[in-house]
């Protein structure tokens, strides 16, 4: 199936490990251009290199960078952001909701909704002028059933998911489409982090989604890519689970 992505610039953030590589691999699969971005140099430099992309180092919460990254990205690559995918880390866990200081929430809202937005505001003018771009968001089955432990997480997810739905309204009729990925138990650091461990994981897993098993990143990817194909132009506004049939929630 020709995804329509040759040739196409793209961006992808947190992508030095787990989701945000897979996805940067994909497309790179796919013939786009790609940029990946992470807080540390050797790590991003690494991933980079090992996927035939190019590094870019950069902070997500960090909102004044962003005018500096898109215009290296378009500087190095040839071209204007056409598809953008908005990932990061998570903020930190914990058993006690009301325990986090306001710093932490502050942080979390810069990182999990300001910093997204901002990439949004600065890449959207290009790809409505030019009436083609795909935006997508690695998010969290979360903003539909609240995960214990992960407040933090739980509230700006949910928050961003308002605000690509809004947005995507506001720019499907210049070719320029919005969507949303939620993660249900995939394979990565943070899983592990979360559940203790990769046997942990694996476990609770196998008692507790259909599928009887984590997802891996590269499943991840490829409904990312595919959101971002010209075949997926008349999806937009969407938050589509890819969690093995754990969600009982609609």
């Amino acid at each position: 199936m020709d995804l329509g992505l040759e040739g196409r610039v793209a961006l992808v953030t947190g992508a030095s490990q787990g989701i945000g590589r897979a996805i940067a691999a994909e497309l790179v699969a796919e013939g786009a251009r790609v940029a990946m971005a992470s807080r540390s140099r050797e790590r991003i430099e690494e991933a980079a290199g090992a996927v035939g992309a190019e590094a870019f180092v950069h902070d997500v919460a960090d909102l004044d960078a962003v005018p500096g990254l898109l215009a290296g990205v378009e500087k190095r690559l040839g071209g204007p952001i056409e598809v953008l995918i908005t990932n990061s880390g998570g903020p930190p866990a914990g058993p006690d909701p009301l325990a986090f200081t306001r710093e932490q929430w502050e942080q979390a809202y810069r990182m999990l909704v300001l910093g997204p937005m901002a990439l949004i505001e600065h890449a959207l003018p290009a790809m409505r002028s030019r009436g083609w771009g795909r935006i997508v968001a690695v998010s969290s089955a979360s903003v539909r059933e609240p995960i214990p432990e992960i407040v933090l997480s739980n509230v700006h997810r949910s928050g961003l998911l308002a605000g690509f739905r809004t947005v995507a309204r506001a720019v499907a009729g210049d070719g320029v489409t919005l969507n949303s990925l939620l993660t249900g138990q995939i394979a990565t650091e943070r899983l592990y982090s979360l559940r203790g461990g990769p046997e942990a994981a694996d476990e609770l897993a196998r008692q507790t989604i259909p599928a009887g098993r984590p997802g891996t990143p590269e499943e991840m990817a490829a409904a990312a890519v595919f959101l971002c194909s010209t075949r997926a132009g008349f999806i937009t506004g969407e938050a589509v689970r890819v969690d093995g049939g754990a969600a009982q929630a609609v």
